[in-house]
């Protein structure tokens, strides 16, 4: 009896397998045959698979007769699909494309026209409708669509929609008061409308975001349309603050303070952003506007402060400082560390304070004082202190005392061994060591910090570590290296005459020694530093034709770019000179950026 079953199961279900096999294949052969356009022998198959499935197919079978000319055969088809479902009315397109393919125009027209009206005004109907038509490009169509659906349903009106199409017309216009049509909708909408239209705009770090004319313009025409709606001058600010035009952001963040009688938050926050940037001038414009608001808003104190460390970054950037505007700023810096010696405000002008006194008015007995005296007397966290203590050892450094500065170090290193600033302090000893002409300990250090976890002390002990070895490697002399360490100490401590002289006195003590890079590219810094640019390129130079391959070939060569883009006024030699980057050494840090300011001079973004 099982055995009779078995067979009887057996032979109704193997038909049925043999036919799903079959099937299997004949749709395997007609997508294999429309992907390589051999459509003749694809509408073979597709003919079948149509009869078994019309909804799944035909979209295949549809394109594919036409690929052939069969149009009798497509239009059958399509009525047939029609007949199916007449709401459907995305059919009615597939015709009016049959019809113009014949030259019908009329008919053509008539039965787009007719899927508009008949077109059922629920989500389903409306994106096939209009998706018939953006497949076609019959784009003035698919806006239709959205305009009646738009009226049947107000509560969402295909702004986003409607804006993708006008993208596909390159109609860049339409498509950006689209989106801020949705903002001007629901304010809600800002967040997604900026990701949209940075999605269609295109987003660049180099030219700034979404660096496009037109969505300012038509943003600064919604504002003098809708004066009442903060949504937009904020999303200009949004933009303005991408495009890196502080000024503009600068004019808009005050108009809103003003109109709204807010207390100075969004201009404290761009002078903050301009501080990041660099832009000192809007920084303080902006720090000055919250200041003058007066001292019963909440960010005047913080304005204060922060203003007059974008006075310090300003004039600390400048190569050479007038020293009566450095002393104007120390006597604000004492001004306000008096009245502000009760906050946490005080770490900043204090930290400025004993910067400006020690590095940039040789004042160093007062610095020492002023940072000793906090050390002794504040109540700051030991991490903050540690960070005066690294200051307190430069300052004692630059003021010749060696070991004082090595015994503040040491106590960091001590105090925080599992700390980044352990690291720090662990790299200025190893310096100290290499300035007192203990070479194999200073080395010993540094090559433990190359695997520093900050990055940039990782490079510096790199860099000293090479230094070390290319100078006393084969040649166990290490006299020239004792005068160029003893050089380089006289660097930090501001004394460049005497750092040129001893730098000099290298080559004319020991003619083979090996530090010829090395006492070119300290020449250069120190002659930056004097402002004496012309002497500054003659050692860059002179690295990139004797020593081109050696450690500092490739900073020789971006540092000249900078040199002559941002001190000597000379844009050509500087594109040039960034070329000279990409092309002598694309494999250095400085690639990337020597790109983007090879770009910038060359003017791709001028039309922006």
């Amino acid at each position: 009896m099982r055995f009779t079953l078995f067979i009887l199961l057996s032979c109704l279900l193997i038909p049925g397998f043999q036919a799903q096999n079959k099937l299997a294949e004949a749709e395997k052969l007609a997508l294999q045959y429309f992907d390589s356009r051999e459509y003749e022998k694809a509408n073979l198959y597709f003919s079948e698979l149509y009869e078994y499935n019309p909804t799944a197919w035909y979209p295949y079978y549809y394109k594919s007769l036409l690929a052939v000319k069969e149009y009798d055969k497509a239009e059958k088809i399509t009525r047939k699909q029609l007949r199916i479902n007449k709401n459907n009315v995305q059919y009615y397109v597939y015709l009016g494309q049959l019809y113009g393919l014949q030259n019908e125009s009329k008919k053509e027209k008539d039965y787009y026209d007719r899927a508009v009206r008949e077109m059922l005004p629920m989500p389903p109907y409306i994106f096939n409708l209009a998706n018939a038509f953006v497949e076609g490009q019959k784009y003035d169509y698919a806006i239709q669509v959205y305009n009646k659906a738009r009226k049947e349903s107000p509560d969402y009106p295909y702004f986003y929609e409607r804006a993708e199409i006008y993208k596909l017309k390159n109609d860049l216009v339409a498509m950006i008061n689209e989106y801020l049509d949705a903002i001007e909708f629901r304010e809600t909408e800002l967040e997604t409308v900026q990701m949209r239209l940075q999605n269609s705009l295109g987003y660049d770090d180099e030219t700034g975001g979404m660096n496009n004319p037109l969505l300012k313009q038509e943003l600064q025409k919604r504002i003098q349309k809708s004066p009442d709606m903060v949504v937009f001058p904020e999303f200009l600010i949004f933009i303005l603050k991408q495009q890196k035009d502080f000024n503009g952001a600068f004019v808009q963040c005050r108009a809103l303070d003003k109109r709204l009688k807010e207390d100075g938050r969004r201009l404290f926050e761009l002078g903050k952003i301009c501080v990041a940037n660099q832009d000192w001038e809007c920084a303080k414009r902006c720090f000055d506007y919250v200041v003058e608001k007066g001292s019963g808003y909440v960010f005047y104190d913080a304005a204060i402060v922060e203003g007059l460390n974008a006075e310090y970054l300003y004039l600390t950037a400048l190569a050479r400082p007038e020293t009566a505007a450095l002393e104007a700023l120390e006597a604000k810096l004492i001004a306000a560390l008096e009245k502000y010696n009760q906050s946490r405000m005080q770490l900043s002008l204090l930290r400025n304070l004993a910067n400006l006194q020690a590095f940039y008015l040789n004042d160093t007995e007062n610095a020492i004082v002023l940072i000793e005296k906090f050390l002794t007397t504040s109540q700051a966290e030991a991490s903050t202190k540690a960070e005066f203590k690294l200051l307190l050892g430069d300052i004692y450094l630059l003021h010749g005392e060696i070991w004082e500065a090595s015994l503040l170090y040491s106590q960091v290193e001590k105090d925080f061994k599992y700390d980044v600033i352990a690291q720090d302090a662990k790299f200025r000893n190893a310096k100290l060591s290499y300035y007192a002409g203990d070479f194999p300990w200073a080395k010993t250090q540094a090559d433990v910090l190359k695997g520093a976890t900050s990055k940039l002390i990782a490079n510096d002990a790199l860099d000293l570590s090479l230094i070390i070895t290319d100078a006393i490697g084969v040649d166990t002399n290490a006299a020239p290296l004792a005068l160029f360490a003893s050089a380089d100490l006289l660097v930090v401590q501001h004394r460049y005459n005497e750092a040129l002289a001893r730098l000099d006195s290298i080559n004319l003590l020991y003619a083979t020694h090996t530090l010829g890079d090395d006492i070119y590219y300290k020449k250069a810094q120190i002659y930056q530093s004097l402002s004496n640019y012309e002497n500054t390129e003659i050692m860059y130079r002179n690295i990139l034709e004797y020593f081109p391959d050696d450690l500092y070939g490739d900073d020789a060569q971006f540092k000249l770019a900078v040199l002559y883009d941002k001190y000597m006024a000379n844009p050509d030699k500087a594109k040039l000179a960034y070329e000279e980057v990409m092309i002598k050494y694309p494999g250095s840090i400085y690639t990337v950026e020597a790109r983007k300011r090879y770009r910038q001079l060359r003017g791709d973004f001028q039309n922006n």
